[in-house]
Parts: C-alpha cells; sequence; structure tokens
C-alpha cells in the first residue's frame, strides 16, 4: 500500500523521486570531496575515509572540546558501532537493538526516532549492532537485525517502504550500512555462523523493489527482476560443485555483512565475504569459493567481474569481508585490504590482479606468505586445525595455536587512507587462539561452526595498534600501542590528523605524518564506531558515537575478561574549537 501512495504522488507530480531528490547519484559520487556533508558510509562510497578539511589541524587540534552530546537512551546501552551521517541540518545516526535516529546540528536536540520492531528470536551473531544508514532522495534507509531494510522520510521519520530481505529464524539479519552504487541500493547479509548463504542485492532505492541478486557461495543462481517482480535466472555464480564438495555449498556461509565500497571511475561495487561454514575445513575440501573474498561486481547486472580469495578453504574463521578500499598509486587505481587473516592485500580494482601482500601484524602461524605469481597463501600445513575423525572418536580433533585469532588481525572497524600522505591507517591487534575442530551437521537457525576456541594475548602489554602502512613498500610507518582490542574506525583529515577511539573511552587525535598523540577526549564509554567530520558555516566539527559492545566482550575469551571492566554506553559526542 505504501508503495502505492509513493506512486501515485510521482505520477501526480510528473517525475520520479530522484529526479526530485535531495540527495543524488551524482551528489554520491562526489560524496568524498564534500565539506559541509557525509552522505555515505565511509565518507564517500569508495572508503577512504578522508576529508579534505584543514581547519582543524596539527596546530590547534589539542583546543578541540565539546559541541554538545546526545544520549541514545532507555536501556539499549550496548555496541554502538555506527557511523552517522549528516545532510541539511541534521545528523542521522543508527544504534542498537535496529533504532535509528535524527538530530538537529545546531543544538543536538532529537528531531524525531525510529525503533523497529525486533522479534524474541533474532539470532545475531556479534552483539545487537548497527553500523550505519544511507541516503537518497528524502529517504534515509538502513538495515535491521531480523533482516528488513526500512527506508525512512528524513524529514519525519514515517516509513516509505519496509521490505523483509530473508528469515531471520534461518540465521539471517542486518548489521552493514547500505551502499548507494550509481543509483542503485546495494545490500549484503550477516549470518555465516548459522549456515546462512552470503548475497548482494540490488534495489530501487526509491521503492525498495529488487534488481537483481548475486549469491557469494558458488553454484546458486544469481537473478534479475523485471518490473512487475518476476525473478528471471541470471546464471549461477561460478561453477557448480567445482570449488564445493557434495551439498556443502548449500549452507556455505560467506556472507556479506561488512556492506561494500563502490568506485565510480571503475563502475565497480566490492563486496567483502565471510567464512565458509561450516569452520571445519575437513568437511570441505577445496577453495570454497566465493568465501573469505573479495568480489567485484559490475553494479548494473549483479556479474561477478572478478574475486581475489585471500583465505582459499578457510579454518581459522578469518573470513573476508573487510572494506576494500579504492585509491590511486603511479597512476593506475588500485584497492587495499586489511583481512582478518594477517595480510594486507593491494589488488588492482579494474581487474583483481594482485600487486602487494605484506603482514601488518607482527605473529601470523597460518601461513608464512603470499605468493604474488599465484595470489595464493603459502600454507603452513601443521598449523591447520585437526581432522575430527582422525582424533579421539566423535569429540574433536587435535588443538593448534593459531595467530591471528578469529577474531582477527582487523575486524568491522574500518580503515582510513589519506591521499596526502600515502599511508593507510590500520586499527590492528595482535591476539591468538587454541582452535580445534568437532563433528558438526546443519540445523536451521542453529550455530554451524564444528570448532571450539580460546582467544588469547599475545603480548603483556598491547593488544591493539594503531598502525601507519605505505602500501607500496608494505612497511610500518609507525604504530601506537594500546591495552585494550581496538574496535573502533578511523579517520583522516587534509590537515594532518588521524582520529580514532579506544575502548578505554577515548577519542584520540595523532599526526598523520608520525603518529603523535595530540589530543584526546574520554567519551564515557568504549569508542567502537568510526568518526566522522563536517563543517558548518564557518566551522568545522567532528563527531563520533561512543558505546562498548560488538564481538569482543562476546566471543573474547581470556581477551574479554581483560577489557570485562569496560561501560556499555551510548551516545554521541560532537566537538569543535572553540569560538575566537
Amino acid at each position: 500500500m505504501q508503495k502505492k501512495i509513493i506512486a501515485v504522488c510521482l505520477g501526480l507530480a510528473g517525475m520520479t523521486l530522484a529526479q526530485a531528490a535531495d540527495v543524488t547519484t551524482a551528489m554520491l559520487n562526489k560524496a568524498s570531496k564534500s565539506t559541509d556533508s557525509v552522505l555515505s558510509f565511509g565518507m564517500g562510497a569508495e572508503g577512504q575515509r578522508y576529508s579534505p578539511l584543514t581547519q582543524v589541524n596539527t596546530g590547534n587540534v589539542a583546543k578541540l572540546a565539546p559541541a554538545w552530546s546526545f544520549s541514545f537512551g532507555g536501556e539499549k546501552q550496548r555496541g554502538q558501532e555506527s557511523q552517522p551521517l549528516i545532510y541539511k541540518g541534521k545528523m542521522f545516526v543508527t544504534a542498537s537493538y535496529s533504532r535509528i535516529f535524527a538530530i538537529d546540528l545546531k543544538t543536538g536536540a532529537k528531531l524525531w526516532k525510529y525503533e523497529h520492531r525486533l522479534p524474541d528470536g533474532i539470532m545475531p551473531c556479534c552483539d545487537v549492532v548497527n553500523r550505519g544508514a544511507a541516503l537518497y532522495g528524502n529517504l534515509v534507509i538502513f538495515g535491521t537485525l531480523d533482516a528488513y531494510l526500512v527506508a525512512l522520510d528524513q524529514d519525519t521519520g514515517k516509513i516509505v517502504w519496509k521490505e523483509k530481505v530473508d528469515d531471520y529464524a534461518a540465521g539471517y539479519s542486518m548489521t552493514a550500512a547500505p551502499l548507494i552504487a550509481n543509483g542503485v541500493l546495494l545490500t549484503g547479509v550477516s549470518g555465516g555462523e548459522f549456515g546462512v548463504v552470503g548475497r548482494v542485492e540490488a534495489r530501487n532505492p526509491a521503492t525498495g523493489d529488487l534488481l537483481w541478486t548475486r549469491p557469494t557461495v558458488e553454484g546458486h543462481m544469481g537473478y534479475r527482476y523485471d518490473k512487475d517482480g518476476k525473478a528471471i535466472e541470471n546464471g549461477i555464480s561460478g561453477t557448480l560443485n567445482k570449488t564445493w564438495p557434495g551439498d556443502l555449498w548449500k549452507t556455505g556461509g560467506a556472507s556479506t555483512w561488512m556492506g561494500g565500497t563502490y568506485d565510480a571511475g571503475t563502475g565497480l561495487a566490492y563486496f567483502g565475504t565471510g567464512n565458509p561454514a561450516p569452520w571445519n575445513s575437513h568437511l570441505r575440501p577445496g577453495d570454497n569459493l566465493f568465501s573469505s573474498s573479495t568480489v567485484a561486481l559490475d553494479v548494473k547486472t549483479g556479474q561477478i567481474k572478478w574475486s581475489y580469495q585471500n583465505t582459499p578453504n578457510d579454518s581459522w574463521d578469518f573470513d573476508g569481508a573487510n572494506e576494500f578500499v579504492t585509491f590511486d598509486m603511479d597512476g593506475k587505481r588500485y584497492g587495499g585490504k586489511a583481512d582478518r587473516n594477517g595480510f594486507f592485500y593491494v589488488i588492482d580494482a579494474n581487474n583483481g590482479k594482485l600487486q602487494n601482500a605484506f603482514p601488518f601484524v607482527k605473529k601470523i602461524t597460518w601461513a608464512s606468505s603470499i605468493d604474488l605469481k599465484t595470489g595464493r597463501p603459502n600454507f603452513i600445513k601443521e598449523n591447520r586445525p585437526g581432522d575430527p575423525t582422525k582424533g579421539e572418536e566423535g569429540k574433536k580433533g587435535s588443538t593448534v595455536f593459531s595467530a591471528p585469532a578469529f577474531l582477527g588481525a582487523k575486524n568491522q572497524m574500518p580503515m582510513a587512507y589519506s591521499p596526502q600522505t600515502k599511508l593507510f591507517y590500520v586499527p590492528a591487534n595482535e591476539w591468538g587462539m587454541d582452535i580445534w575442530n568437532e563433528p558438526i551437521s546443519y540445523k536451521k537457525g542453529g550455530a554451524f561452526l564444528g570448532a571450539g576456541f580460546t582467544i588469547r594475548p599475545l603480548n603483556e602489554d598491547y593488544i591493539g595498534a594503531m598502525r601507519a602502512v605505505d602500501p607500496k613498500t608494505g612497511k610500518i610507518v609507525w604504530e601506537i600501542k594500546n591495552n585494550a582490542p581496538l574496535w573502533g574506525g578511523v579517520m583522516t583529515t587534509a590537515g594532518g590528523l588521524v582520529f580514532y577511539g579506544t575502548p578505554e573511552g577515548y577519542l584520540k587525535a595523532v599526526d598523520a605524518k608520525n603518529g603523535k598523540e595530540l589530543w584526546k577526549f574520554q567519551t564515557g564509554s568504549g569508542v567502537v564506531a568510526p568518526p566522522v567530520t563536517w563543517q558548518d558555516g564557518d566551522t568545522q566539527y567532528i563527531a563520533v558515537v561512543s558505546g562498548w559492545g560488538g564481538a569482543v566482550p562476546l566471543w573474547g575469551g581470556e581477551v574479554a575478561k581483560k577489557v570485562n571492566f569496560l561501560e556499555q554506553g551510548g551516545s554521541v559526542w560532537v566537538f569543535k574549537l572553540p569560538a575566537k
């Protein structure tokens, strides 16, 4: 009914929603250069998280002070991983338990709130988080923990359209910010630990109608949809049973739970894919495409133009969902990816050819290196968890100690790239795990792991490390150690600054060239979200969401015990320089 009302209104106006739009495709394609707004997750679809603003810089950032703070309220104060969006005097920010707020930028006052009604049986893997929304036309669009997409009017918060993506009872959920790529709404799905089938969906952002779907497990059929919503076969992903044995591809995981990036120059959208299911790799010999990979998709057709697999036959839940950030180097367009497996990859954004790969953490046990000719890892065979069928009957296979731990050398916390310094700024973690395989069979809605694990710190003095990485040489230019794991994202600016948060509650600003700490502020709870910046009038603002949570306290083993003193929370902090 809602869609029919929209169609009638648009017909009377004699134009499409995109033509009448406040936020247009052209604006989104240039969002990374915008200074008066933040229109997309990643501060631009490419995901560089770089701002050209310079008012706040290395010379004056020490004077940065709070402008206002806003509390999400209620009892749902946990796991705030959201990146705010800024447009036309409003901040749009999602919060835990599938909530979204519109806040007045001048005063910090709440304009409206939408709180999605969640069923009792939701099964989010890694806390009740939401990482952000997308803007298009006069809509703000976000995903929910029970696998819905909801589009709201930016001015009123009223529902314009709502679409069910999949069955939450089968383990599907949505935690990533949607992506608008050349006028198309692209979304992924979460739930790899429950044996879902990962995919990317393309929709009309004005109506929510499906345009195409592309599964990220080899053997599944892709579809496109006609104007009446009829599904038309659009080619199988890969080749049936080529890299997956038997029937395991039917519940193969490879969830696209972090969403994607888009480069208008290449015309491709890049989605990272998660772990294959189950974790027990002895059940699924082969590479298990397209799990633990980056897939490059044609936005118009939904075809996979190229793919690169970071961890073939993944046995450690290293996943591959981390963001692929495009950038210029030596006159060509590349993508950088700091993978959970501990290696940083530099890949040609047009064709997927590997240019460079090097460690960005100090201890990696599963592979000795990445072969730059073949693109494949040089596995260390004895450091793969053992086959349960060859261990104590019916119990478990041999245990190995593996580094990084399955939560990864870098997880959901997005990195940043500065074209000014030509460095990536990566929130890394140094930890390991005891891991073993167990017998497992698929049951709808049940955990589909086939593994046990305990995460352990590697060092007494630190777990997290903010690192400046040179993608050309593979060198770590500088690092800042942090006691607790780093779980919040990074932003860099033309003012020569890198901003990032810590679980201990600080938002910090450091010199982008040498890592010298220049400013910090205690937000009152752990920061597990990425900061943003914009300019309103003659004033530059910086904002970050604060609220400890996410996967570490739930899955962190010995590490979780080390940080159990950290307090939960739910608020937005906004900063500016004092008036002269």
